[in-house]
């Protein structure tokens, strides 16, 4: 990564490669500016640098930005999904812009190392979902503008068929692959023989009962649910039952809006969004009650949800997440949703040699390895760490993994030429605060700080404070 061009321009490169992918040019540019939002909120003058690259863009449309943004800084964006379950030609050199963008987050106002650390793990996350080249340490990658003109070359090339879309089989295995999540994957692998059944008994001309297709997902954040809907959505694909199979994650933010009457209009515009794949609504029942009471524009949005599900049915899945109890009640507010919503799937916390296996291989995928003495250290941070509803099991992983990669790259700041180890390997000191080291600490306006024992622990909690005062915990 490099960023060396700026955001401007690191936009500008993802938009020529929007434009041959068929991806609408505002849509790709929303998306580009709320993860680079995203990645560089804690750095201070971030704001006003971001600003320059919207025009009459504000400081709240920043930080607005920045919350529609911080999914992606550990997932794939919502173009780059979809792009993916099309088979689209044009996914990799998408998600190398997408890792461009998020170099150019690095430029934004001083950066503290926790962005360094946000970059790395998302570029990450964008190339790896795509199967775009990795990140070349210790390589000077070309400036956005250079790196549009390499992309366009390529496209004057004889331009190569689509990819094939995967097979059921090959879904499963992904999930299959996936760390931990044994409860999850018998019951999907379940879902699939049920499906697959019910189809081939219509295709034969049986009888055959109508069973909904239409999931809910309980657990902690950060236990998988986002990244197991997204294989929901290929596999009811590769089975016909989907004519897309991309996935549309939303929270209330994205269906509510400001006025009773405008929100069934919102609502359904993002369903429409979503036919022809999944709708994935996260913390779900935020949408029926709020800390007063009933919610009527939530309720507004529950209504409409329910009529476009009925309208929608033959190429429509909605899977709605979140915390066990509240969801029950979500599901039992509305008729319609008790009818529609039958199979309940449980993500449980992950274990510690499960979360260690998960920072490994975030570690992996951004090119840094955790030496022996790291992991140990690791396992201190979750032996001291509690294990209550808050805990945020992959993303705390994920956000230790960012905090680490900030304080690697401050060891290293006087070191002039850096070997290839030294430059990728993770040491137990990065897994600790230095007093030397500049604040890392991610905060917004409306952050209030978190006392926690271990330091580690401390950043990573507050970050997920932050996420939840803004949006609530991601799936």
């Amino acid at each position: 990564m490099s960023g060396a061009g700026g955001l401007p321009e690191a936009v500008s490169a993802l938009l020529t490669v929007a434009a041959r992918a068929g991806v609408a040019e505002e849509t790709a540019r929303g998306e580009a500016l709320s993860l680079a939002a995203a990645l560089a909120e804690s750095a201070p003058g971030a704001p006003a640098d971001w600003g320059k690259a919207v025009p009459g863009g504000t400081t709240q449309d920043f930080f607005d930005a920045a919350v529609r943004g911080r999914r992606w800084r550990g997932a794939p964006t919502a173009v780059l999904t979809e792009l993916i379950a099309s088979g689209s030609k044009e996914k990799a050199a998408y998600a190398e812009a997408l890792a461009e963008v998020a170099s150019a987050a690095c430029t934004l106002g001083e950066p503290t190392m926790r962005v360094v650390g946000n970059a790395s793990v998302a570029a990450a996350a964008q190339l790896q979902a795509a199967g775009a080249r990795q990140l070349q340490v210790g390589a000077t990658p070309a400036a956005p503008a250079q790196e549009a003109e390499r992309v366009t070359a390529a496209h004057a090339e004889p331009e190569a068929e689509a990819e094939p879309a995967k097979t059921v089989e090959e879904l499963l295995a992904e999930l299959d692959e996936l760390t931990g999540l044994a409860r999850v994957k018998r019951e999907v692998h379940r879902q699939v023989a049920v499906l697959r059944v019910e189809k081939l008994r219509t295709e034969a001309g049986l009888k055959s009962p109508t069973i909904t297709r239409h999931l809910v997902f309980v657990g902690n954040p950060g236990t998988g649910k986002t990244t197991v809907a997204r294989l929901v959505s290929g596999i009811y694909k590769a089975l016909g039952l989907l004519s897309k199979g991309q996935l549309v994650e939303v929270d209330r933010s994205e269906l509510v809006a400001g006025y009773l009457g405008q929100t069934a209009t919102k609502t359904a515009e993002v369903v429409a969004s979503a036919v022809g794949g999944v709708l994935f609504i996260d913390e779900a029942y935020s949408l029926t009650a709020g800390d007063l009471g009933a919610d009527q524009y939530g309720r507004e949005a529950v209504d409409t949800l329910v009529k476009e599900m009925e309208d929608r049915r033959d190429d429509l899945v909605v899977i709605v997440a979140g915390y066990p109890e509240p969801m029950e009640v979500f599901i039992a507010a509305n008729p319609g949703l008790a009818s529609r919503f039958r199979t309940t799937i449980e993500f449980e916390n992950y274990s510690d040699d499960e979360l260690t296996d998960i920072l490994t291989g975030l570690a992996e995928a951004a090119d840094y390895e955790l030496v022996p003495e790291a992991l140990e250290k690791f396992r201190e941070v979750l032996a001291a760490t509690a294990r209550d509803s808050s805990f945020g099991n992959g993303r705390f992983a994920r956000n230790v993994l960012e905090a680490a990669i900030g304080r690697h790259a401050w060891r290293l700041r006087d070191v002039t030429a850096p070997t290839k180890d030294e430059l990728r390997q993770i040491l137990a000191a990065d897994l600790t605060d230095d007093p030397e080291q500049p604040e890392q600490t991610e905060q917004t306006e409306t952050e209030e700080p978190v006392q926690a024992e271990h330091p580690v622990q401390a950043e990573a909690e507050q970050v997920g404070e932050a996420e939840q005062i803004e949006r609530g915990e991601q799936a």
